[in-house]
């Protein structure tokens, strides 16, 4: 689950993170009033979505304008880019074209900036714990200092035994050429990255920049942090946190009926059971030469009602030109696997060619239902037959 930067400056300030003042406003108005409590010389006026890039990004609207981050030297000015920005759809290299409708704004007081540093903690799969990754990069996209110089990206682990010591604290700020009270503030930062990360089950903690003032303080003049969904149960907190008008509906959709669903840009629609399996499907398919329209987990219990879900979640995308259905009935048998799936085309009316793949307990009383339904439904007999049989379907189609 993502969040908005303001969301996030507001918990990590609860864990010591240095952040500027600011206020989150719906309207213009509200951005006019929110300006004049702030006073100060500027104010930034930052559009909030789910996405990076806001500030090199674009409106629809006004292709060639500013971006979504703008400064305002005036309330009254404040008062106009949030006119031009609410309501209004940005695209950033994260949103893609279609872009996010900004619905609302942050507006937050400005400061003075003498560096921009990179600092990030994340799970390192490869060694199972917590990195801290920083540059002295700060403020540009770290994929793009990554890929050109990747001798600037600094990476630390973190023993989950000890956890994160002020000794790491301290290396990684004189490796990012901090001194004096720099390095105290660093170390104040990183704590509270850290902190703020265990407590609250994250995925990713992100401060870019880390602004280095003219004074030496540190401030984190963005955030952005997601959580890992299998830990939200310990966090209703954050559940309320949740802006469903950023979530795809489709995967809101499935996260009702229990089903792991993440939209993608191809053609076919998988529906399969089990993680690794479904990304084996998706595999053999773009080695087919087609792209999957979808990630689509429908679990163990592959029940009827959860079958017909995932077929309108799949159909619901106006991309999918078939689908193909990869199941391994272990804890679940084949034939209930089978008439549910028969269930489902027809509660659902379909009309797109679909490909299903059985395999485990009760494969032939489930093949032999599925020969028997009337539908026009293609039997496979491995992964590798379903992928080739799916894709000349979609073509034959195309074709047709």
């Amino acid at each position: 689950m993502n969040i908005h930067e303001y969301q996030a400056k507001a918990l990590l300030k609860g864990f010591g993170m240095p952040v500027l003042d600011g206020r989150v406003v719906r309207s213009p108005d509200e951005a006019l009033l929110a300006a004049r409590a702030l006073g100060g010389p500027v104010v930034v006026v930052k559009a909030q979505i789910h996405a990076g890039g806001r500030g090199a990004g674009h409106f629809t609207d006004d292709p060639g304008g500013k971006g979504g981050v703008r400064l305002a030297r005036t309330p009254d000015d404040a008062q106009e880019a949030a006119t031009a920005m609410l309501d209004s759809t940005l695209v950033t290299r994260q949103t893609g074209p279609a872009g996010r409708v900004v619905r609302r704004l942050y507006i937050e007081a400005g400061c003075e900036i003498a560096r921009e540093l990179y600092l990030s903690l994340l799970v390192d799969r490869a060694t199972g714990r917590i990195v801290v990754v920083a540059s002295q990069d700060g403020g540009m996209a770290i994929e793009d200092v990554a890929a050109a110089t990747p001798e600037r990206i600094l990476k630390e682990a973190i023993d989950p035994a000890t956890g994160l010591s002020d000794y790491q604290s301290r290396t990684l700020a004189a490796r990012l050429d901090l001194h004096g009270p720099s390095i105290r503030a660093f170390t104040t930062v990183l704590r509270a990255a850290y902190e703020a990360f265990v407590a609250l089950d994250a995925a990713i903690v992100e401060i870019n920049p880390l602004v280095v003032t003219g004074s030496g303080d540190l401030v984190a003049l963005d955030a952005k942090m997601s959580f890992d969904d299998n830990a939200l149960f310990r966090h209703p907190e954050l559940e309320e946190l949740r802006d469903e008008n950023e979530e795809d509906p489709r995967e809101r959709e499935a996260a009702r009926h229990g089903l792991a669903y993440v939209g993608l840009d191809g053609t076919i629609g998988c529906m399969v059971n089990g993680a690794g399996l479904a990304m084996a499907t998706m595999d053999i398919i773009k080695m087919e030469g087609e792209e999957p329209a979808n990630f689509l987990d429908v679990g163990g219990g592959a029940s009827r009602e959860r079958v017909a879900a995932a077929f309108r979640i799949v159909l619901s995308d106006q991309k999918v030109r078939g689908i193909l259905v990869n199941i391994f009935g272990g804890i679940m048998r084949c034939d209930i696997i089978a008439e549910a799936i028969i269930a489902a085309s027809r509660e659902t009316g379909l009309s797109v060619p679909l490909v299903v793949r059985l395999a485990g307990t009760n494969v032939e009383q489930g093949e032999d239902i599925l020969s028997r339904s009337g539908l026009k439904i293609i039997p496979a007999s491995d992964l590798g037959d379903a992928a080739r049989k799916i894709v000349a379907a979609v073509r034959a189609e195309g074709d047709a």
